[in-house]
């Protein structure tokens, strides 16, 4: 099957190709000190346009800096700083891309110290998503590494005057074995910049050889965590900073029409800014910006706005199927003739929150025309944009630092925080600091894209699956391809016009994607009456795909038959970001009370070479978790244009008691180079667990959440979306 057409950038990464956040008004004055002397010139960008050449910078490696010292610096103490605009949000980069620097320089670990995310210092990069870390930076990082390898060896060799063949690199030291000389890079590279270009191609050191990468090395600055020394940017302290706070609107939609701020005006410590829609406070104390927030008097115009009961109808009702991405394979059409079982069916996935433990925070400050702005962002270059076009400057008076932050999965690629706390420092003229409440994070950030997904297929005359249609309305393309066989194809996405902001998420429009085909996969599995194991893997050529199938099954305990009353099993599984996995469940049903217990969840997972299997294991269980929410009760409610889950006592997130048995198990393949692994292992999960259920009851549940009163739902509004029919072309 050839590839489908996408974008690099998959299409539900709403976020990215939107439009600026704010539009800062600046006086005359202000206008001139930002631009300085000279002629003004302007270049009006189209965000798509903006977005292929950044893309371009990154993936096509034409921008990247080629010279060693970009990169890596030698200190003279023999330390080596690492350069790398990539992110730490939880997903422990900093110490596996410390793992494979040190790998290819040979030195210890303990040696390698990484600056991440300053756009100051630190190399552009498009942003910290998609699990491209350790596929695409990782595989850069190691090029650095080898070259500046090679480059010291050149040097030792020129000072001793013997072949650089003979030489090797060894625990920070070049030595030659035929003389014992040894000297430290320190030594070597004294006077020396190593800002020679990183050759294309340097001699990397094999996987099956990796004796630093490959283990489960400890988590780099670990201690700082796990005793609170760890410095977030809520946690960030200024001389003389003050607090601030922005005035929400009371629904999606509404502006300002008039602002009666004397009283707030009126507490002394207390700096007032309205710009366009734009309303804050700034204060000496959290406690003040409070109050002062408290004592404005907005006059709001509203409007009717969406809510969640029209959800899929308005979906359906706004999709544009003129810009609909699709693909086609074989005859469709021509093929149900030889078609002797025929299928049909609907899945929805709701809307669900990031609910990061961490809310948006930035701590901004302003030195004249120049801007410092710390933040926790996955994107810090491109809210370095944001921040230059809101508030006209040049990006090199812009400088965006991200602390090693806590939680994002998609959601923090945008930079609202770090503007609104700018616009403020620039009214109050000192540093001013940020947090968004819990309520603002709930509200006011992007959603993971709601979706309708249909499946309709088509099995022959022997039970092989010969039609396979896909049809993605709104949720993306991510992971919209099927990796099995199947003659007759055709795929397609659907834009619509969504009613809530929406974006990025662990796995993107993957774990709907998934849902919907695993789930019918199951379905035709029965329907030919076979087991839903054999079916799949009948109808798979990609091994590596297979292999994780069955090491889950075998792990899991996975055999068709009986089970005692209320039991059942389920399997799911996929490709995604060059990662292959399988998960396995096991629920109970108690058709009593429609109580749903997931008892085990086992997931078989591969991405290549492994770099820090500990670290990795960590990865797919925090997947796990974060897929059991978003498969049993995790949505968004709005009504007219108000988000109704905006705290945690009113979204339901996987509790302690939620958490069932876990098992990982990990692929390794030496021989395929490593792939990322943040994303890929959430997307079995919500299938696993409805086959499941199937299983256990009968009640098939082709809507997320599946269990959204916490209960099983009524199996005859379970079973009205899809149907199966006999005979070709029903």
């Amino acid at each position: 099957m050839n590839p489908l057409p996408f974008a690099e950038l998959e299409l539900e990464r709403y976020e990215i190709t939107a439009g600026p956040l704010y539009r800062f008004r600046l006086d005359r004055r202000s206008f001139l000190q930002a631009l300085g002397g000279g002629l003004a010139f302007f270049l009006l960008v189209d965000s798509a346009d903006a977005l292929a050449q950044e893309t371009g910078r990154e993936l096509r490696r034409t921008a990247l800096p080629r010279n060693i010292g970009a990169w890596l610096h030698l200190q003279p103490d023999g330390r080596v700083t690492v350069y790398t605009g990539k992110v730490e949000v939880g997903q422990n980069v900093r110490t596996s891309l410390a793992q494979q620097v040190a790998e290819e320089l040979r030195v210890a670990i303990e040696q390698i110290s990484m600056v991440m995310g300053d756009t100051a210092q630190t190399p552009f990069d498009l942003g910290t998503f998609g699990s491209r870390t350790t596929p695409q930076m990782g595989t850069q990082l190691r090029r650095v590494a080898a070259a500046a390898r090679q480059a010291l060896i050149a040097l030792a060799a020129e000072r001793w005057q013997v072949p650089a063949n003979r030489l090797r690199a060894s625990n920070g030291h070049v030595e030659d074995p035929a003389t014992g000389h040894r000297i430290s890079y320190a030594e070597l590279a004294a006077g020396t910049a190593l800002a020679q270009a990183v050759i294309a191609d340097p001699a990397l050191e094999p996987p099956t050889r990796w004796s630093i990468a490959g283990q489960s090395v400890p988590k780099v600055n670990g201690e700082l965590f796990v005793t609170g020394r760890h410095r977030y940017t809520s946690d960030l302290r200024l001389p003389g900073m003050f607090y601030g706070r922005v005035l929400r609107p009371p629904q999606l939609g509404a502006t300002l029409e008039a602002l009666d701020a004397s009283a707030a005006q009126a507490l002394p410590g207390v700096v007032i800014v309205r710009d366009g829609d734009f309303v804050g406070v700034a204060a000496e104390s959290p406690e003040l910006a409070d109050r002062a927030l408290a004592l404005l008097r907005p006059t709001w115009k509203t409007r009717s706005g969406p809510s969640r009961n029209t959800l899929f109808e308005d979906l359906r009702r706004t999709a544009d199927t003129s810009a609909a991405v699709v693909h086609t394979s074989g005859d469709p059409a021509a093929a149900r003739s030889q078609v002797e079982r025929w299928f049909e069916a609907t899945y929805t996935v709701e809307y669900i929150a990031h609910a990061p433990l961490e809310p948006r925070a930035a701590v901004a400050r302003w030195e004249g025309n120049r801007l410092t702005v710390w933040t926790g962002t996955q994107r810090p270059f491109a809210v370095r944009e944001e921040l230059a076009a809101a508030f006209h400057l040049p990006t090199e008076a812009v400088r965006v630092l991200v602390p090693d932050t806590g939680s994002a999965y998609g959601g923090k690629h945008t930079g609202e925080a770090a503007l609104e706390a700018a616009r403020l420092a620039r009214a109050a003229g000192r540093p001013v600091k940020l947090v968004w409440t819990r309520q603002e994070e709930f509200t006011w950030a992007y959603f993971r894209p709601a979706g309708i997904l249909t499946v309709r297929a088509g099995l022959d005359a022997i039970g092989r699956l010969w039609i396979w249609e896909f049809e993605n309305y709104n949720s993306g393309t991510a992971a919209l391809a099927t990796p099995y066989t199947i003659p007759h194809q055709r795929i397609a996405f659907y834009p619509a016009q969504a009613p809530l902001r929406q974006g990025s998420y662990r796995a993107l429009a993957a774990t709907a994607n998934h849902f919907a085909r695993e789930s019918a996969m199951d379905e035709l599995a029965r329907l030919a009456g076979r087991d839903p194991l054999e079916f799949r893997l009948a109808h798979l050529d990609d091994e590596r795909l297979k292999d994780v199938f069955r090491t889950a099954a075998a792990t899991f305990g996975w055999s068709p038959g009986k089970r005692p009353p209320g039991q059942g099993v389920g399997i799911a599984g996929g490709v995604e970001k060059g990662g292959r996995v399988a998960t396995c469940a096991e629920v109970h049903v108690d058709r009593q009370t429609g109580r749903v217990v997931v008892v085990r969840l086992v997931t078989a997972f591969e991405c290549g070479a492994i770099v820090n299997p500990d670290g990795l294991r960590n990865q797919i269980e925090g997947a796990m978790i974060q897929g059991l929410g978003g498969a049993l009760f995790e949505a968004v409610d709005f009504a007219n244009g108000q988000i109704l889950t905006d705290r945690f006592s009113r979204y339901r997130v996987p509790r302690f008691r939620d958490v069932p048995q876990l098992q990982v198990v990990l692929v390794n393949r030496p021989d395929q180079p490593p792939a990322g692994a943040g994303e890929t292992p959430i997307v079995g999960v919500a299938p696993a667990i409805a086959n499941a259920i199937f299983d256990a009851c009968g009640v098939r549940l082709r809507a997320l959440p599946l269990l959204p009163g916490e209960r099983l739902p009524n199996p005859t509004q379970a079973e009205t979306s899809g149907k199966a029919a006999a005979g070709p072309g029903q």
